[in-house]
């Protein structure tokens, strides 16, 4: 990047910094001339919105005012030493680092969920966004941002807060179903570490290096072996959470609890050996044990007792043990029960139909408790199961009846993984009859039945053999492991942190051709992309280099000052959510398929000065002192009014005759809201809240709520946005789906927008807390709350007729739906 020359311009006076030169010159070349300026009360209310995403406050809105007027003697001229102190203090406001690092959040696709089919939430990752919002207030210069997200542990290992940043590499969807296919997981793995590839090139680069997977890119200077470099380079990082803490540090907590470990194994190994005996005793005995399980095993499909003939209206199955684990006896599933009578033509009297019930408990709660309800096992119907979280099922018959028949199954119609744990059964088992509900006997058991599996078979020899003295010595051997394991948790654990799980890479890669793991190309090792090899700090590493020293030279080489593209990329990024619009409109893309720049040297000289300030005081690569270069500008302090004869030479404003007027984002809507009411919880940082009800099974389901409690009253920075969820107001204002980069935000106009802002209960409940507020001029309180002003005598009239006729919510709620309160210009 070379610093050009400011353009000469015929109205020297207009162009307050370099950047209204550039501007200046584009404009004059197009025969278009910029628009007046604002008023204060607009400049304002959009420098607010633009630094913190929030509307100014009436308060700071008439100190504004009135430094303005103090300073020009006119309401209708904003002064400049004014506006440049609003600029300080919005830059410094904590607002501004949620407001700013929701921004970055979109670019690198952070979500907290897996994604994929299953799509669980990973509760461990809201330290990365706090992370971005601290670097964002602290103003923390842009290389060093790089570095912490890439290679952290180089820069500050053990620091908490500093590791935490390369959560970024790992924020993105990754498929933890897996494949017991070799050939499957290669390429599931390669998928992993291709979206690693993708976000760290495109947010930083602005390059699609991911096109390069399969072929040389089609349009860039971007071979195949290049994208095979990258991937060496990030090899070793593996979705996963790990401790942080230095080697000292991890050393010394190692030599603490190694005594603690010692002992603990130490004891351990008595009990194995125990046990060990006792099942070999047991062994010992087939005809007592291994000959008398005369019975096939416990059948997911369908298992059955059958038992004398007696009379009761309740039974009840105790479940002893878990099919996949002997010593668990909840978690399991049961999609049907039938229990026949002893007739010539038998009846299942357990059938809700014949006017059965049952009773048990279940693990699902709340909203979705009645997807997986007990009713299931008794509907007669075949595939959705009951996932108990009792260790008995009651069934209880509509009259007294004899029978002598059971049957029950957790996949009767064998569609399920039989493997997996969504058809879960029992493995061990004693059911009882009562007549009374009160007074239970054993009709059957599982005892001689097969054990499922070897866990079972020694479970049940243990449970059958072991003697009171062998009860007593593991139990006091117990005791001492559990002592034992107090004093280890007594010894300070270090944090974790969902920051990648790191691992020695493989002795060698390879070009994979055609993208196929199985295709193996000529071997690659790390080192930096060709196309730019003209950089002076070009790197290139042997094949044996560390895990950590690939990703770190791979963030040194990204963060140089000498690479032309990262401050470029940043720049444009900065401008594009200033104005609407970046000087490269596909922020992510500069590559030949991108959008060409309305100004090139413009972006060149941003970036000149991002990296290496004309202020040789001033601190290079901090975002600060750039926002308020362009927002101190003419450019950015022009009015959005239309010009009919400019937007027929520029319609879209590309060349900024005028301030793009712009719709809020989903954030600000919801946010302002909140304000505006006194309901907003200005609490930052840590775990974030929920706007929908979730239900984990084997995969993850999302409801977005009917109303919203008052603990999710904070800036919506801080929910816990998953993948593939729909979330009302958000979703319909167009907040991107994070299963991928958002770099630049589509805003839609839709009806389904004015019938949600319109009637949503959220809407209402915020309309509602308005009113409540306001006891005296209701109109005119309301405007001035929610639209920051007087109302017109026209509107006074009507709205006045309004609250007569509906009360003051239905005018508060008609205000919260204007265009003025949703639109900034």
């Amino acid at each position: 990047v070379r610093r050009p020359n400011l353009p000469e311009v015929s109205d020297a006076a207009w162009s307050v910094n370099p950047v209204d030169a550039f501007i200046h010159a584009a404009l004059e070349a197009a025969d278009l001339q910029p628009s007046s300026s604002p008023d204060p009360a607009t400049l304002i209310r959009r420098a607010t919105y633009d630094l913190t995403g929030l509307p100014p406050t009436p308060k700071e809105r008439e100190a504004f005012l009135q430094a303005c007027f103090d300073e020009t003697g006119s309401p209708e001229i904003a002064g400049a030493a004014a506006y440049e102190a609003l600029i300080d203090r919005l830059l410094a406001s904590t607002h501004y680092g949620e407001r700013w690092g929701r921004h970055w959040l979109d670019i690198v696709r952070f979500g907290e969920s897996t994604g994929f089919e299953v799509n669980h939430i990973v509760d461990e990752l809201w330290p990365y966004r706090d992370y971005v919002i601290r670097s964002f207030n602290e103003d923390k210069p842009y290389n060093t941002f790089i570095l912490e997200q890439i290679a952290a542990d180089s820069v500050d290992e053990g620091n908490v807060d500093v590791e935490v940043g390369m959560t970024f590499l790992v924020a993105g969807p990754h498929d933890i179903v897996g494949n017991q296919d070799a050939e499957q997981a290669a390429r599931i793995r390669a998928n992993t570490i291709d979206e690693m590839i993708r976000v760290t090139s495109e947010s930083f680069l602005g390059l699609t290096v991911g096109c390069a997977r399969c072929h040389d890119h089609k349009f860039d200077p971007i071979a195949a072996k290049d994208y095979y470099s990258m991937y060496a380079s990030l090899a070793g990082v593996h979705h996963g959470s790990r401790e942080i803490a230095t080697p000292d540090e991890k050393r010394e907590r190692r030599k603490a609890v190694a005594p603690f470990n010692k002992q603990r194994g130490e004891l351990t190994k008595q009990i194995d050996e125990i046990r060990a005996a006792i099942i070999k005793r047991a062994k010992s005995k087939p005809d007592t044990y291994d000959n008398a399980w005369t019975r096939p095993a416990v059948d997911r499909t369908g298992t059955e007792e059958t038992f004398a003939p007696v009379q009761a209206k309740h039974i009840r199955i105790n479940v002893l043990g878990r099919d996949n684990d002997p010593n668990a006896r909840t978690g399991y599933r049961l999609d049907e029960v039938e229990v026949w009578t002893a007739d010539a033509e038998p009846r299942n009297v357990a059938a809700l139909r014949n006017g059965g019930s049952v009773e048990g408990r279940n693990t699902v709660p709340g909203d979705f408790a009645e997807a997986y309800d007990p009713k299931l096992t008794i509907d007669e119907k075949f595939g959705a199961s009951w996932i108990a979280g009792s260790t008995a099922l009651t069934i209880t018959f509509a009259k007294p009846e004899t029978v002598n028949r059971i049957l029950f199954s957790s996949d009767r119609e064998k569609q399920l993984s039989a493997t997996a744990n969504e058809s879960t059964f029992i493995g061990e088992y004693l059911i009882e009859t009562s007549s009374d509900g009160e007074t239970w006997t054993e009709v059957a058991n599982s005892h001689n039945r097969t054990p499922v599996n070897e866990r079972h078979r020694n479970k049940r020899y243990l449970d059958r053999e072991t003697s009171e003295e062998e009860r007593a010595k593991m139990a006091e051997l117990r005791a001492q492991i559990s002592e034992v394991d107090k004093q280890i948790r007594e010894v300070p654990a270090f944090p974790r942190r969902y920051a990648g799980d790191l691992r020695k890479p493989a002795d060698a890669y390879h070009v994979f051709l055609g993208g196929d793991p199985q295709r193996k190309g000529d071997t690659v090792v790390p080192t930096s992309l060709s196309g730019l090899k003209y950089i002076d700090t070009q790197y290139e590493l042997p094949a044996d280099a560390s895990e950590r020293q690939r990703r770190r030279e791979l963030a040194n080489w990204i963060a140089s000052p000498k690479n032309p593209l990262t401050p470029r990329v940043m720049m444009n990024r900065l401008w594009h959510y200033h104005f609407g619009t970046g000087i490269v409109s596909t922020p992510s893309d500069f590559g030949f398929m991108g959008e060409r720049p309305t100004h090139p040297k413009l972006l060149d000289w941003l970036a000149a000065e991002f990296v290496a300030p004309s202020d040789k005081s001033a601190t290079p690569w901090t975002l600060k002192r750039m926002h308020k270069l362009i927002m101190l500008s003419n450019t950015y302090r022009q009015s959005g009014e239309f010009n009919e004869n400019a937007a027929a030479i520029d319609g879209d404003a590309r060349l900024l005759w005028r301030f793009p007027p712009r719709r809020l984002d989903a954030e600000e809507i919801r946010d302002t809201m909140l304000l505006v009411s006194g309901n907003l919880d200005t609490r930052i940082g840590g775990p974030g809240f929920r706007l929908y009800s979730y239900l984990r099974d084997n995969v993850s389901t999302y409801v977005p709520l009917d109303t919203y409690p008052p603990d999710t009253y904070r800036r919506s920075v801080y929910h816990q946005n998953v993948r593939a969820a729909t979330i009302d107001l958000m979703s319909d204002f167009d907040t991107p789906d994070c299963a991928l980069p958002a770099p630049r935000r589509v805003t839609t106009t839709s009806p389904l927008q004015a019938l949600t802002l319109m009637n949503h209960q959220f809407t209402i409940d915020m309309a509602e807390s308005i009113a409540s507020k306001i006891d005296t001029n209701p109109v005119e309180s309301a405007f001035k709350i929610i639209l920051a002003r007087e109302p017109n005598t026209e509107e006074l009239e009507v709205c006045t007729q309004l609250v007569n006729n509906h009360g003051l919510p239905a005018l508060c709620r008609a205000l919260l739906n204007t265009n003025e309160f949703v639109y900034v210009n």
